[in-house]
């Protein structure tokens, strides 16, 4: 593995990880701040990080959500450049409205390499995965 995989491996270990254990502040910072998101249970795009930080506290006060863990598998990582595409199948443990129950989803995320040396988030792509 080239440095640049281990590290991009790595920024996404930290995001599933931080989801998974409902770590908002740690979550929301593997992301830039125009960071975008496409939910396929939501009828618009997320035009930055703000307005998914938004719509998470909906989620959180309107219908109880929390996440109670999230396992990541079929990985796949495509870097060119300064670019990472990382895609994943994700299942994810939640509460909704007192009820708790699994997800089977499958992601993309887009990291671009930071002059600082980190990985962010710059792009989530969701969609449910087909059975």
């Amino acid at each position: 593995m080239t440095d640049h995989t281990t590290a991009v491996l790595s920024a996404a270990d930290a995001l599933v990880a931080a989801f998974g254990r409902h770590d908002t502040k740690a979550y929301f910072d593997a992301f830039a701040p125009s960071a975008t998101f496409i939910f396929y249970n939501l009828d618009r795009t997320l035009v930055d990080r703000a307005a998914y930080e938004a719509e998470w506290a909906l989620w959180e006060s309107r219908d109880g959500f929390f996440v109670k863990a999230c396992r990541s598998t079929d990985r796949s990582l495509y870097i060119v450049g300064d670019v990472a595409i990382f895609t994943h199948a994700v299942e994810t443990d939640l509460v909704i409205g007192g009820k708790s129950i699994t997800n089977h989803e499958r992601e993309t995320i887009v990291f671009v390499h930071q002059p600082d040396g980190r990985w962010l988030a710059i792009h989530e792509h969701l969609s449910p995965l087909p059975m």
